[in-house]
């Protein structure tokens, strides 16, 4: 039963980054319109409005996207009627439930409504039913998925064999997503309710809220689930959509401008008015010190504890972690070359992580990003209206590089920790690292090994980072034999599931491990075995 949750726990956060992923694009189309037109967000520049509406496109429809990315994530073998299943029955129940739909079926005249009647309904939540509801989205892309894994190879009478196997799936979503709107018609204002008191409660707590966010995001990587926990902070689940508030700029901005209570602010509501400045980028803002400059003062200090003999394979390592990390903000490659050797470090990089964070919402200091944390967004961000002092997480992260190499490199030295090059064995893979796409044949054939054979890999798939592997036999597996491939880290969240930590280069060694294993009957997520 553990399995089975922690599983499907695993595939959903997997399924999530697919939608995740179209985010970067949104950003670069945004970021540079508004550094085209800062002042007049588009009005001023065809070419500047054309890249702002663009990227708006991806950002004012998550919703949709989470549904159709889900659906077509957790599909059995990621088929396009799982997808097109996923998209019907979206914008079913969104049509079905937007508020003026309600409206009609209650009998009210919304325009006529004022004083307490009106904040009544708006309580009601029906106004955020729409294609950036993302929260429908993750509901919907999970019904979709379970359809088509039950309903895909069903077989109808010969009258109707049109419509059997992977065309029914669609039609039964269509009736399945009506019965799903009748019972959110019921559930949905109490839900709404409690998520939107969650998000004020957590809005209340200020700087403090969001430090603890940035703690649990960081502890939760191991897991895989930090991306569930980020839709909630990130996105419009319950109200906050910190990364789409932040990105349309202006936009928001206007928004403030307009607002007249809490649930029409996409800030913090004072009362009377409607905070953005300094406030709309609280949840993304304090990673950039962490990820631009203290995982890099870390991969130094790790370096110059590591044993002389074998500095220069363990640089590697840091080196090209360090510039992901700073570049990019991918920092899985760095973190888990420590989090499982030194998990103190681990707790440390957690702690220090809800710190920066919980420092910059308290100064007011925002930049977002599209992405992660890294060079590229904190340069988008600088062009955005409602970054508000950006240049002081620069400061800020030279004092987190210091701190970050002073407490590493203390640590490792006064406890012994075994960190990349200290470890005893002479073969440990953490000082090892793919570098060239000749390696790819051998990593993915080690990797193989150490999953116990193609015989025991019953489905195989990737996300960002990870190969995400299901096993036959949870003895056969060798942690030892994986991480003689160079691998990043190993992590196993069940009996059946293994984690393989690569880093962005991943596809590549998945779709190697994929062709060695073309000739033998594994079921793979993505594509069926011969």
């Amino acid at each position: 039963m553990k399995d089975k949750v922690v599983g499907g726990l695993q595939s959903l956060a997997k399924a999530l980054m697919g939608a995740v992923a179209v985010l970067p694009v949104a950003a670069l189309l945004v970021g540079i319109g508004y550094r085209i037109d800062p002042e007049g967000w588009g009005a001023n520049s065809l070419f500047a409005d054309l890249l702002i509406k663009s990227g708006l496109a991806v950002l004012e429809n998550l919703g949709l996207i989470f549904a159709v990315a889900i659906a077509f994530g957790l599909a059995k073998d990621k088929n396009g009627a799982a997808a097109l299943s996923g998209m019907i029955g979206f914008l079913t129940v969104t049509k079905l439930l937007n508020a003026d739909a309600v409206a009609g079926y209650r009998g009210i005249d919304v325009e006529s409504l004022e004083g307490q009647q009106l904040l009544e309904w708006a309580a009601q939540g029906w106004k955020a039913v729409g294609n950036g509801n993302v929260l429908f989205g993750i509901l919907i892309g999970i019904l979709a998925a379970w359809t088509y894994n039950r309903f895909e190879s069903t077989k109808l009478p010969d009258f109707l064999a049109f419509f059997s196997g992977r065309r029914l799936v669609p039609i039964l979503v269509s009736f399945f997503a009506m019965i799903l709107s009748a019972v959110l018609f019921v559930l949905w204002p109490f839900v709404y309710g409690v998520l939107f008191n969650f998000g004020e409660a957590i809005q209340g707590m200020g700087a403090i809220g969001a430090g603890i966010y940035g703690f649990f995001n960081r502890l939760l990587i191991p897991t895989g689930l930090h991306h569930a926990l980020n839709s909630i902070f990130w996105f419009d689940v319950i109200g906050i959509n910190d990364i789409g508030n932040f990105l349309k700029g202006g936009e928001t901005i206007a928004a403030a401008a307009a607002a007249t209570d809490q649930a029409s602010c996409p800030g913090t509501w004072t009362g009377s008015t409607c905070e953005v400045i300094g406030v709309v980028g609280r949840y993304q803002a304090g990673f950039f010190p962490v990820m631009m400059f203290g995982l890099p003062g870390a991969a130094l200090a790790m370096f110059l504890r590591a044993r002389p003999e074998r500095r220069k394979v363990v640089g590697s390592l840091m080196l090209a972690g360090a510039l992901a990390s700073f570049a990019t903000g991918v920092t899985e490659p760095l973190e888990f070359s420590f989090m499982f050797v030194a998990p103190l470090l681990y707790l440390v990089h957690a702690l220090l992580t809800g710190l920066a964070v919980g420092i910059a919402a308290a100064m007011g200091w925002t930049a977002g990003f599209g992405f992660s944390a890294g060079a590229f967004d904190m340069s988008l961000s600088t062009g955005n209206p409602i970054a508000n002092q950006w240049w002081m997480l620069l400061v800020m992260g030279a004092v987190y590089f210091a701190l970050y190499f002073g407490i590493f490199y203390a640590l490792i030295g006064a406890l012994n920790l075994r960190t990349p090059g200290r470890d005893d064995e002479s073969d440990d893979a953490a000082d090892a690292v793919v570098v060239s796409d000749e390696s790819v044949s051998g990593v993915a054939r080690q990797i193989i090994a150490g999953l116990g054979g193609a015989a025991n890999i019953s489905s195989i798939d990737y996300c960002a980072t990870r190969l995400r592997v299901l096993v036959n036999d949870y003895v056969k597996v060798s942690e030892k034999e994986i991480k003689k491939a160079g691998v990043a880290g190993v992590i196993r969240p069940s009996q059946t599931a293994v984690q393989v930590v690569i880093g962005p280069n991943v596809q590549f060694v998945y779709d190697e491990v994929v062709r060695q294993l073309s000739g033998a009957a594994v079921a793979f997520e993505g594509e069926k075995a011969e």
